[in-house]
C-alpha cells in the first residue's frame, strides 16, 4: 500500500510541480529575450539540457512501467498530453520515494488513472438565462 500512500501525498500538495511551472515561465521569458545572437549559445545549452532530462525521464519510465502500461500511457499522451505528463510525474515521484517495488502493470496504471480522475474531476455547471423581450406579455 506504499504506492497508494505516495500517490495520495502527491495529489494533495505538489511544490515540485509549482517549481516546474516557475522554471517553464522563466524559460518562456528567456525565449522572448533570445532575439539577440548573444543568447543563442545559452538557448542551445538549455535545449540540450531539456532534451537530456527528457531522455532520462523516458528511461526511468521504461524501468518502472510494463510494456502494456507504457503503451496505454503513450495513447493517453496523444489525446491529453498534460494528463499523461501528470501521471508520469506521479509515477516517477512514487518510484523515487520507494513506493514502487515492481513494474507497474496496465491494470495498476488504470486504477491510478481512475484515482486521479476522481481527485481532479471538473464539474461543469450550465446556467440558462432567459431574456424577456419588450413585446412579451406578462399575462
Amino acid at each position: 500500500m506504499k504506492f497508494w500512500d505516495a500517490v495520495g501525498d502527491v495529489l494533495q500538495a505538489d511544490p515540485e510541480l509549482e517549481a516546474i511551472r516557475q522554471r517553464r515561465m522563466q524559460e518562456l521569458m528567456a525565449q522572448r529575450g533570445a532575439a539577440n545572437p548573444q543568447n543563442a549559445g545559452q538557448q542551445k545549452a538549455q535545449e540540450d539540457a531539456k532534451q537530456e532530462a527528457e531522455e532520462r525521464r523516458q528511461m526511468m519510465l521504461a524501468q518502472i512501467l510494463s510494456s502494456e502500461a507504457r503503451e496505454r500511457l503513450s495513447r493517453i499522451a496523444l489525446v491529453k498530453p498534460d494528463k499523461a505528463r501528470g501521471v508520469e510525474d506521479v509515477l516517477l515521484r512514487a518510484a523515487q520515494s520507494g513506493g514502487i517495488s515492481e513494474k507497474v502493470s496496465e491494470e495498476r496504471l488504470i486504477s491510478l488513472l481512475e484515482q486521479i480522475n476522481t481527485h481532479t474531476s471538473k464539474q461543469t455547471k450550465v446556467t440558462i438565462q432567459r431574456r424577456r423581450s419588450v413585446l412579451d406579455d406578462d399575462d
